[in-house]
């Protein structure tokens, strides 16, 4: 599935099965709350915090698609194209970046 095509199967599933976006603010908190579900299973997955019983059984993929979801559903709403948006956005990092990680002693020197 293409960006563009996932832009419009969210659209459609909206318009059909959820009746309606929700306003782009409500959105807006919606994102920030799944993206926290991402960070608190990532922090004690793969990180230093310990992992709940409660938390070992959520998936991570299926929170990074509720992310994903959410993006899309505001992309949709203001009118972005998100697969010209990522374009444009690798371009900008390819001029800005082409050779500063490459000279970063940081990512070069082992752990």
């Amino acid at each position: 599935m293409t960006i563009e095509e996932a832009q419009k199967i969210v659209d459609e599933w909206i318009t059909t099965i959820g009746v309606r976006y929700f306003n782009e603010l409500t959105n807006t908190a919606i994102l920030m709350e799944e993206v926290g579900e991402v960070a608190r299973i990532m922090a004690r997955r793969y990180g230093e915090q310990s992992e709940k019983e409660s938390d070992k059984n959520k998936d991570l993929d299926d929170e990074m698609a509720d992310v994903l979801f959410v993006l899309i559903c505001l992309a949709n709403q203001t009118g972005i194209n998100l697969t010209e948006a990522l374009l444009k956005n690798l371009e900008k990092k390819t001029k800005r970046d082409l050779h500063r990680h490459q000279n970063n002693e940081k990512l070069n020197s082992p752990n």
